[in-house]
């Protein structure tokens, strides 16, 4: 028995150190210059503020000048190089479910690693809540690589057992938000496949922090192959029921219904102005991590670069 729990030990550290090779090698080169947190982003110190111009977060409106003036301004922050992160990480039993090349699971890992790699390099706290039906786990954000692999290790070991129920992931984003009181980056990483009311607790995250969504699919979310009558386990809840893949029907059914929801789900996070990256179980996730980061930095630079002309 003690050499079965050493072994897990060993080999979760085996993958932690590939992780966190795979992560710095790929993005070593996009990382050059001045940047915080994942990658550039607005400080969290207050600043002199200056006229709205087209383009600009209406979130950093400063209401109080822009009555007093009668034009809208903008409060500008200072930028700082150590901030406070967070990830949530849902362990739900739905994230048991991998079709192709891993489990959603082990992009929740991957996910994380990419995140605390690229914070703690520069001295950034992190800090995580893993979340669960049966509950959640924080732990406080601290900037040392010893403590970042420790919220890795907690998060690889952090698993549902079927038929545990649903995630709460309303109340997580509640916690973190009363926990974190400066503005840092919190980064929610899940399927978003979850008990009902996390929309609006988002919303209210976005408000103060730079909010960053992963979001885990995989391609049996999306279509159903054909392969006659398919028995489907609800991992939330163990009810099993019967899935006629034979019929075009109901696959067509079930893709609209799948699109309507990636729709929806993409627009929620456009409109409250949340960055989203999608992570699928058929896909290299270092591959979209890279193109993720690359994007985001080119997009905050040069939103940067028009403000200062």
């Amino acid at each position: 028995m003690t050499n079965s729990v050493e072994q897990v030990a060993a080999d979760a550290r085996s993958t932690l150190r590939k992780l966190e090779l795979d992560v710095t090698r790929r993005l070593d080169g996009l990382l050059h210059g001045d940047h915080k947190g994942l990658v550039p982003g607005h400080g969290s110190e207050l600043g002199e503020t200056r006229r709205y111009e087209p383009g600009d977060d209406i979130r950093r409106i400063d209401w109080n000048v822009t009555a007093r003036l009668s034009e809208a301004h903008i409060r500008q922050t200072i930028a700082e190089r150590e901030l406070e992160s967070w990830i949530i990480v849902d362990n739900g039993p739905r994230l048991n479910l991998g079709s192709i090349n891993r489990e959603k699971r082990e992009l929740a890992l991957a996910a994380a690693a990419s995140i605390g790699f690229l914070t703690q390099r520069d001295g950034n706290r992190l800090g995580a809540i893993l979340t669960g039906p049966t509950g959640e786990k924080v732990i406080a954000p601290r900037g040392s690589r010893k403590h970042l692999m420790h919220v890795l290790h907690q998060v690889a070991a952090a698993r549902s057992d079927e038929g545990a129920g649903i995630t709460d992931l309303a109340g997580s984003m509640t916690r973190i938000g009363a926990i974190a009181k400066r503005r840092g980056m919190i980064a929610i990483i899940s399927d978003f496949r979850v008990n009902p009311g996390w929309e609006d607790a988002l919303s209210v995250l976005a408000r103060r922090h730079d909010v960053i969504a992963c979001e885990l699919i995989d391609p049996l979310e999306l279509t159903l192959p054909n392969v006659g009558l398919l028995p489907v386990v609800d991992p939330a809840t163990g009810e099993l029921i019967e899935v006629p893949t034979h019929r075009a029907k109901v696959r067509r059914a079930y893709a609209d219904a799948a699109q309507q929801r990636r729709e929806t789900l993409t627009a929620r996070f456009r409109r409250d102005g949340i960055d989203h990256i999608e992570m699928r179980t058929d896909h290299a996730w270092l591959d979209d991590i890279v193109r993720f980061v690359a994007q985001r930095k080119h997009r905050l630079l040069a939103t940067a670069g028009r403000r200062r002309v």
